[in-house]
């Protein structure tokens, strides 16, 4: 009976593991994707609200501040409280913050763009007929722009809500595995957590394709295309969903034990964080202030860790460099190889990240195979990141040349300059207005910022399909005789860009694959370089360190440098400067590629010093076991010595062990802890027993 009953306990608790991963799993596959979903709607909430990158990039920081607020003290206290439900909590506020942001669209009207061709179809005369400016009344209506308030606010609650998932998830999760299993399990859980960003970058990518307003208004009358700067996908939609995913998720959290049994072998390891014996459910008088008491000291110690302080370091240039590429790996494909924001998001979704999973999961594996110690992880964390790190030097390489633009790239006659003089002898006499931007293509390639800056007189056609005729600015760059007629759109990229756009693919995919494989034994370093009682704090330290230093500042910075190399600017209605339209390709490439780089090289320095540290302070560690082994089997071999001389006489032969303590045997250097097991080896005499008159025999 107490075997069948044991049986049933097992099965039981066997059962609730894999709930418990299950939830977690779902839990955390739900954050990620609503976290992706925000980063590929980037170009869309820039466009629709019409900022600049800068600007977006501080929304982008906002998640990061509400982290901020709460991550140190719900990491300390939430390790001590009932982390399940901290949690389901977290996740309810997530999905609350992605409802708000979503939500904002239905309070502003419908997307307007300045455009020449009249919704009618009629026929205009670009170069006299200017665009209708707008007249201070309204600078009412479009004070909705300023709404990308509460897609601030909305973001920043979602990242207060996602604060104790992530430290107290991953501690849950340690606790009850075994230490061998442990890094397996956190490596699954991180695989199937990065199918998140995987549907996240594809539900971005599908939500990019459909009109901001689809539903409101008749897409056979929208003149513009994916491709085009202006284009707003409907960004709020993806928000909406990942709203009722995080409220799914959190229901399981409300269900779950307060802490979960040790699996089998581990039941005499001690609770990690302390919580068994002092903060079980057997300790219902558990006073806040008594936690309280043990923060501080707690930090101190902490960050008094060595290894621990200089992981840190390294984890917030190296997070820094992650975040910006991540946040602007997008636009970035769309600015440098001409991709609309669908094609960029489903390809980063398809390629990128299915290689990232399989990467951690692979590190993962390899450290359970090969039962690799706190050195040896860090070891492997250090390669694999820095192969990725020299196969990202390689994205130099991969290029597009600038889009040949009349006036901002190249001049009026197709001749490349470095000026911008958007109004030209072929356009004087036109009513042009510089800040529009309305592109026409040319059949030579070169793109024009209007049809009235063009030089355009007669127009055909209705919605994209328009095409303008007589365009004075046309005629001068092309020979006597050909055509003279521009239709709607940028001009596409040279055939030669496509296979730039390849080799930048394949390079990134690798790149990614290798930089992952490394992911899970440093996670791991973080864990195991420190007392486990400070498990959760050590990781809740980390990750607060990480987004305050890293990730709110990273955006920011990133969004000023690529705004730096903004040729044509959108201007306001009331005026102002609005969303940028056209980039310089080749400054935006060394900018942004520069940066990551630096940012990513300047965390090796400290990388390479953890390891350094660890491997000195492992080694002294199995310098002290060696010596307590020699010691015990030096004691227990004078015991049998010593037995044995209670006999008539020593043997011939005998050894005896001869030990002497001088002094304090704790506290040794790694130095004397040589010494001194060499002594302890060498300290053994032979004796040869002699006869009662002292003659030897």
């Amino acid at each position: 009976d107490r075997r069948t009953d044991r049986q049933t306990e097992t099965q039981t608790d066997r059962g609730r593991d894999r709930q418990t991963e299950t939830a977690l799993s779902f839990a955390y596959f739900s954050k990620a994707l609503t976290g992706t979903y925000v980063k590929s709607s980037i170009t869309q909430i820039e466009r629709r609200f019409d900022l600049s990158s800068s600007h977006v990039g501080l929304i982008d920081g906002s998640f990061e501040m509400g982290n901020l607020l709460f991550l140190a003290l719900v990491s300390h206290f939430g390790a001590q409280l009932h982390r399940p439900k901290l949690i389901a909590a977290g996740c309810l506020l997530m999905a609350a913050g992605a409802l708000l942001t979503g939500s904002t669209h239905f309070f502003m009207g419908r997307y307007k763009f300045d455009t020449v061709v009249p919704s009618d179809g009629s026929n205009v005369s670009a170069c006299s007929d200017r665009l209708e400016t707008a007249d201070m009344s309204a600078c009412v209506s479009e004070s909705g722009s300023n709404m990308w308030i509460y897609i601030f606010l909305g973001n920043a609650l979602r990242g207060i809500g996602e604060t104790p998932v992530t430290p107290l998830g991953v501690s849950y999760i340690d606790d009850f595995a075994k230490a061998e299993n442990s890094p397996f399990y956190i490596a699954c859980l991180q695989t199937i957590t990065l199918l998140g960003p995987t549907f996240g970058f594809l539900l971005g990518s599908y939500c990019a394709k459909l009109y901001v307003d689809v539903g409101q208004v008749d897409l056979d009358g929208v003149t513009i295309t994916p491709r085009d700067a202006r284009w707003v996908g409907a960004w709020w939609l993806g928000f909406l969903v990942s709203s009722g995913l995080l409220l799914v998720s959190s229901v399981p959290f409300w269900f779950l034990p307060r802490s979960l049994p040790k699996q089998e072998g581990d039941e005499d390891a001690p609770a990690p964080d302390g919580t068994e014996d002092t903060l079980g459910s057997g300790s219902p008088d558990l006073k806040l202030t008594d936690i309280a008491k043990g923060f501080l000291p707690s930090l101190k110690r902490l960050l008094g860790t060595p290894a621990y302080f200089l992981l840190l370091c390294g984890s917030v240039l190296k997070f820094s460099s992650f975040i910006g590429l991540f946040t602007f790996k997008a636009k970035y494909m769309e600015q440098q190889f001409g991709q609309s924001a669908s094609r960029a998001n489903f390809l980063l979704g398809v390629l990128n990240l299915p290689a990232v999973a399989v990467g951690i999961f692979l590190g993962g594996l390899i450290m359970r195979r090969y039962k690799l110690s706190v050195v040896s992880g860090a070891q492997l964390s250090l390669a694999t990141s820095f192969m990725g790190y020299l196969l990202l030097l390689l994205l130099f390489g991969t290029k597009c040349e600038n889009l040949p633009v009349a006036g901002l790239t190249v001049s009026y006659n197709g001749v490349s300059y470095g000026g911008e003089t958007l109004v030209s002898e072929c356009n004087g006499g036109c009513s042009c207005l510089p800040e529009d931007w309305d592109p026409v293509c040319s059949g030579s390639g070169i793109t024009y910022v209007s049809p009235c800056l063009a030089g355009c007189l007669a127009s055909s056609g209705h919605g994209r399909n328009t095409v303008f005729h007589n365009c004075s600015c046309v005629s001068t760059s092309f020979p006597a005789g050909s055509t003279t007629s521009v239709r709607l759109g940028q001009c596409p990229h040279a055939k030669d860009c496509s296979s730039s756009f390849t080799s930048y693919m394949a390079v990134s995919v690798l790149s990614s694959f290798i930089n992952a494989l490394g992911a899970t034994p440093g996670y791991m370093v973080i864990i195991r370089c420190i007392s486990p009682e400070l498990k959760s704090l050590a990781l809740g330290i980390q990750a607060l360190g990480t987004r305050t230093l890293g990730g709110i500042p990273a955006p920011v910075y990133f969004g000023a440098l690529i705004d730096s190399t903004c040729l044509k600017w959108s201007l306001k209605k009331c005026g102002g400067r609005g969303a940028c339209r056209i980039y310089d390709s080749d400054m935006y490439r060394v900018i942004f590629l520069g940066l990551v780089t630096c940012l990513s090289g300047s965390s090796y320095f400290f990388l390479i010093a953890v390891i350094l540290l660890l491997r000195r302070q492992f080694r002294r560690a199995e310098l002290e076991t060696e010596l307590r082994r020699t010691k015990a089997s030096k004691e227990m071999e004078l015991q049998a010595s010593g037995a044995g001389s209670r006999g008539p006489g020593l043997l011939p032969g005998t050894k005896v062990c001869l030990r002497s303590v001088t002094g304090s045997e704790e506290g040794l250097s790694s130095t004397n802890i040589m010494r001194e097991s060499k002594r302890l080896a060498e300290t053994t005499a032979e004796v040869t027993p002699q006869t009662p008159h002292g003659v030897n025999t």
